[in-house]
């Protein structure tokens, strides 16, 4: 934390107090992954922070869809988002110049990792991809890396067949977003699904953070009737990102924010991070080439 404090405070040094009447508002975009109602909410907290931190207007968007943030940060509509690997892959593909990660989610076994979890309910019988041959298989949005991209690619390779309904499963479908996914599996919509988890501390929890940790906070599911079936590879945390071309000191000023949120309110930062995890750290590009790569093979 006092190396980011120091960056911070020579970076300040550089940005000259104009620039900071460049900007008359600030937008904030949230991904999907729960309903737009409880984004707002569970961001609210830093949305304040950030208005009265910037001095100018500070709203919150949360699109029905994760392009519509990816749309917004290209458009120059939105400002800052909390990008998932795979959308910053896609942003960054479309435009190299629109937006550069600042920080990532750092969870609290010290890593920026995480994983896609496949599940279904403990009473229908399935514990494995094995079990789901011929069944309904739930995505969530075609931009998110653990609802789509990652298991898009790592389970053909445990399968042997491609993703296409009717191959393996008998049908694939998207919800929409992780807790669409969540709540489907739960109601018997779909018979198994995938969404994000940090994969540390107890299933019956939803894991420290994720979108089963959110679903269980919310009251919308009870992990104790729902089962793991497959787990991928760690996947990098996606970053917080904001467009290149904000003032610099607006740049310095969000960085700083956001670093030091876990320590200045514990509950805002649990809303903002969905759930519980150690705070931020900084992050480059050069930790989501992987993901850019995976992105351009499946556009070929």
């Amino acid at each position: 934390m006092k190396k980011i404090v120091a960056v911070l405070a020579a970076t300040t040094a550089l940005a000259t107090p104009a620039l900071a009447q460049e900007i008359s508002e600030f937008r904030i975009g949230i991904l999907g992954g729960e309903n737009a109602q409880d984004r707002l909410n569970s961001n609210e907290c830093l949305r304040e922070k950030a208005e009265d931190l910037l001095g100018v207007e500070t709203k919150l968007f949360a699109p029905a869809d994760y392009n519509g943030v990816i749309q917004g940060l290209l458009g120059g509509t939105i400002d800052m988002a909390w990008l998932g690997a795979s959308g910053y892959a896609k942003t960054y593909l479309s435009d190299p110049e629109a937006v550069e990660p600042i920080l990532v989610k750092v969870n609290n076994d010290g890593g920026y990792g995480y994983y896609s979890i496949g599940f279904a309910r403990k009473d229908s019988g399935i514990t494995s991809l094995a079990d789901m041959k011929g069944k309904v298989f739930g995505f969530g949005d075609p931009n998110s890396t653990s609802g789509f991209l990652i298991p898009s690619i790592e389970i053909p390779q445990e399968t042997g067949a491609t993703m296409t309904s009717g191959d393996y499963f008998g049908e694939v479908k998207f919800t929409g977003g992780h807790e669409q996914t969540i709540v489907a599996v739960s109601n018997g919509e779909v018979d198994g699904g995938v969404t994000w988890a940090d994969g540390l501390g107890a299933w019956e929890d939803g894991f420290n953070s994720g979108a089963l940790r959110k679903a269980v906070d919310a009251g919308l599911v009870d992990m104790n009737d729902l089962v793991q079936i497959w787990q991928s590879k760690p996947i990098p945390e996606g970053p917080f990102v904001v467009r290149k071309a904000l003032p610099a000191d607006v740049k310095v000023k969000m960085t700083g924010l956001l670093a030091s949120l876990k320590s200045m309110d514990e509950e805002c930062a649990y809303g903002v991070l969905q759930g519980d995890a150690k705070g931020f750290m900084p992050i480059t590009h050069d930790a989501y080439e992987v993901i850019i790569e995976a992105r351009k093979l499946k556009s070929n």
